[in-house]
């Protein structure tokens, strides 16, 4: 290695120009370069649907500091002694001789630069479903600037009236409202029986319901079968069940793959997931070439296992310890990832972290509990919004597995409690009693979160009997005839209700009229309110009368899926 440290990273979006900063931080006299194969640098790509909506209308702001300047490759030379070589593609890695191929992808002219540490965040690329038709006009992802760009134009012109958006995930819902906003009539059309499925399905079903009722329409357990066109632009898309759904647009949302040709041409080890395989320091099989970003496989902190997790976020902390560790020799760990994720759906939000109730099922924990809570962000009096939050734990141990939440409230601050909650390895007990700040303006005296373990605990304690609303119409739907408890009033009762048999007694009337309830001590019982607090008040009142199958369905009517009769 020479004196003067020659760093070269590839990559300019998130993770590359991250780890070039910071290794530029550790060592003031390295050499640290950025090549990068598009125009633009340090996109910030997770906020394209955004412009793509107008939230905002400045290009720029997508690739600015948080003081406004663009992060062009003057901005890397002057600010931080930074050579950004844009428009110019990395074509081959020479690991025996520490060097790197490159071109200008518009002068096509071409050069080799040397190396001592190289550092690759070469990304992810859009997957396209292996359908005819892909390469008609009009279809498009939201993976680059030139995609946001397109779509933008899209929005601003207001020439196109249908679209479909091929893809129930993170970026598909998102873009299926940036377009919404925009008049333009759009279907997500998703494969599997459910959207944003690191929800469970109870919670989001919830959330289909909740883009549905903003005009979206949404088909589930549908793929695409073929893109048709005329003259070589899109006019319709055809589903695997021979439906075709008439538009001018599309966009594919499907999922990425690692990008990782350059790295397996460089004979680099690629991990079973397809993504490049790093260790902790996020170092390659190549001693001297490290890897961060999408392109990289990471290990689960909760099961030990390696994912593929492509989020912004990540990104930056793991370009930030490659950089570190490929300016000063590996002196910093990047521990992994609980897959923390966040989503805006029109007004609502949909965020989760660790494990949902099927993926804990399917790394193999056996003896898990979930429970699930409907409760308001903050007092009424302040305008609270609802949340309603599923929580994953080990029912042996207490130890917090996963949550999920969805709703107009404060669910990011929800999410971000549940995250560390997680990582520092919490069990149910050890939060009930968490002293978190608390006023009328920002929570509940209890806040959401506590009661969502204080919850869990009367369940695992063997207090609360808790069933979750599928069960309960799964039981309806069977025939089978448990007797169902509306304990909430009157007024309430004739403003919603679900309409599946169920009997109305008011919680401050249900002692009085025991006598209305079954004979039969072992009939099975379900109560609920709107939120199930009164309906875990009436199930303990019951228990203490001596029947003895009483259940809570738990988050209540603001938790429950299915059509309700009002």
């Amino acid at each position: 290695m020479s004196l003067k440290r020659k760093i070269i990273i590839i990559g300019g979006s998130a993770a590359g120009p991250k780890a070039a900063a910071k290794a530029r931080r550790i060592d003031n006299d390295a050499d640290v370069v950025i090549i990068q194969k598009e125009a633009d640098l340090s996109m910030a790509s997770c906020g394209y649907p955004y412009y793509v909506g107008g939230c905002f209308n400045d290009r720029n702001a997508l690739l600015a500091t948080g003081t406004g300047v663009v992060r062009n490759p003057l901005f890397y030379l002057n600010a931080k002694d930074i050579e950004a070589k844009v428009n110019t593609e990395v074509t081959a890695v020479d690991r025996k001789n520490h060097t790197v191929s490159f071109k200008n992808t518009l002068s096509g002219e071409q050069g080799t630069m040397n190396y001592d540490k190289l550092i690759i965040a070469t990304g992810a690329l859009s997957r396209l479903p292996p359908v005819p038709g892909t390469n008609l006009s009009g279809i498009t992802t939201l993976q680059s600037m030139k995609d946001a760009d397109f779509l933008r134009r899209v929005r601003d012109e207001g020439k196109i009236k249908k679209a479909v958006v091929v893809g129930g995930g993170l970026i598909g819902i998102e873009t299926c409202e940036a377009l919404q906003l925009a008049g333009i009539e759009i279907t997500v059309i998703e494969l599997l029986p459910q959207l944003l499925t690191f929800l469970d399905w109870e919670l989001a079903k919830l959330i289909e319901n909740h883009v549905r009722s903003k005009g979206a329409n949404v088909i589930t357990e549908n793929g695409i079968a073929a893109f048709l066109g005329e003259e070589g632009k899109l006019s319709a898309v055809k589903l695997q069940n021979g439906t075709e759904l008439p538009c001018e647009l599309a966009v594919v949302a499907i999922g990425v793959i690692p990008n990782v040709a350059l790295a397996r041409q460089a004979g680099l080890k690629i991990g079973e997931l397809g993504g490049i395989d790093v260790n902790e320091y996020m170092q390659t099989s190549d001693p001297d070439i490290y890897a961060a970003g999408d392109c990289v496989e990471t290990v689960n902190r909760i099961t030990g296992k390696k994912v593929l997790a492509p989020y912004g976020d990540l990104a930056n902390l793991e370009g930030r310890v490659a950089g570190e560790n490929a300016a000063s020799e590996n002196c910093v760990k990047f521990p992994g990832t609980i897959q923390t994720g966040i989503c805006k759906v029109f007004d609502y939000a949909a965020g989760a972290t660790g494990l949902s109730e099927a993926t804990a099922k399917k790394f193999g924990f056996a003896d898990i509990v979930s429970v699930i809570n409907a409760s308001p962000d903050k007092p009424g009096f302040m305008q609270g919004k609802l949340l309603i939050t599923k929580m994953v734990a080990d029912r042996k141990t207490g130890r917090v597995l996963g949550a999920q939440c969805i709703g107009p409230g404060t669910v990011a601050k929800q999410i971000a409690q549940w995250a560390m909650a997680i990582q520092g390895k919490l069990t149910v007990e050890d939060i009930t009693n968490s002293d978190l700040p608390y006023a009328p303006p920002f929570s509940l005296a209890i806040d959401h979160f506590i009661a969502t373990a204080h919850i869990m605990q009367n369940k695992i304690k063997g207090r609360l009997k808790g069933i979750t609303s599928r069960e309960v119409w799964q039981k309806v739907q069977s025939g089978e005839k448990p007797f169902l408890i509306d304990v909430r009033g009157p007024e309430e009762f004739e403003e919603m209700r679900l309409g599946i048999g169920e009997t109305l007694i008011p919680l401050g009337a249900l002692r009085k009229r025991l006598p209305e309830l079954p004979a039969d001590k072992n009939k099975e019982i379900i109560c609920y309110c709107k939120i199930s607090l009164r309906g875990y008040e009436a199930a303990l009142a019951l228990e203490g009368n001596g029947w003895k199958n009483v259940k809570v369905m738990e988050g209540g009517i603001m938790a429950w899926p299915y059509p309700r009769e009002k």
